[in-house]
């Protein structure tokens, strides 16, 4: 059996930075076990899995080298560039995910990708956490908590490109992951309304390079502290990522780039 795999660079208009995902389209879905065993071996952030159904819909499986995901935004954005580039007379591709449900996805006329998600927003937590006060070289200012991670709140951006963490205690938030962020205010950051880095170690690894779908809980978060709907984020890890954020009641709207990696073919042995 041999199976086409793309592999993208999301939230990115230059090659080898964003964030890498692996995207395979299918007929029918293979085991769960071999989706697995893919992304392992893949050993990116997430691989996507897809199959088209008789009524034009994308079903899509996340999967990280660890674990199938409820929901990832960049895999996502990575399996829309493949197949709008595959489909140059589609406008619009519509995804069903059993987590988020039917997700809608268009190009812009800038040339970005633009998804539409819940709003995840998170609330305040009281009571922080042994661990994650533990798991941070840095502690926080405010933290806040929704179905996919811990927010933490700095007021400084060195805090954020700083801090250290200890991947052993924040496991024990798990299923939770951990969101460090703060407004964007130095000239280095002048383009961007906020900034973070993110941390799952309970769910994929070390620091995801750009996480598209925890912005569906800071973009809320943001757009209420700074009194506006539409919003620039960068994320900043070694590879960095750039997200623009609409809020919209109850939805948000995630645009970025991407860039093709390669174009090659996987081969498995029938048993």
């Amino acid at each position: 059996m041999q199976l086409e795999i793309n592999v993208v660079d999301a939230f990115t208009d230059t090659i080898f930075k964003g964030n890498s995902a692996a995207v395979i389209i299918t007929e029918n879905w293979l085991s769960d076990d071999l989706m697995q065993s893919i992304a392992f071996e893949n050993n990116l952030s997430e691989t996507a899995f897809i199959i088209a159904d008789d009524k034009g819909i994308y079903h899509i499986r996340w999967f990280s080298p660890f674990t199938e995901i409820a929901f990832c935004g960049h895999a996502t954005l990575a399996s829309a560039f493949v197949l709008f580039n595959k489909n140059p007379h589609l406008e619009c591709i519509k995804f069903s995910a059993k987590a988020v449900g039917i997700l809608t996805i268009v190009q812009t006329d800038d040339g970005k990708i633009q998804m539409d998600f819940p709003n995840t927003k998170p609330e305040k937590v009281n009571n922080i956490p042994d661990s994650l006060l533990a798991g941070l070289s840095i502690a926080p200012v405010e933290v806040y908590k929704n179905t996919q991670a811990y927010f933490v709140v700095y007021n400084a951006e060195s805090d954020v490109l700083t801090v250290a963490r200890d991947n052993e205690r924040l496991k024990q938030l798990a299923p939770l992951d951990v969101v460090v962020t703060c407004q964007a205010k130095s000239a280095d950051y002048k383009n961007y309304d906020f900034i973070s880095r993110y941390f799952w170690p309970a769910n994929g690894g070390d620091e995801d390079p750009v996480t598209g779908s925890v912005h569906t809980g800071l973009a809320p978060l943001w757009a209420e502290r700074l009194g506006k709907n539409h919003l620039v984020a960068y994320q900043a890890s070694r590879r960095g990522g750039v997200l623009d954020c609409v809020v919209a009641d109850d939805r948000v709207f995630i645009s970025g780039h991407a860039v093709k990696y390669m174009t090659g073919f996987i081969t498995i042995e029938e048993s």
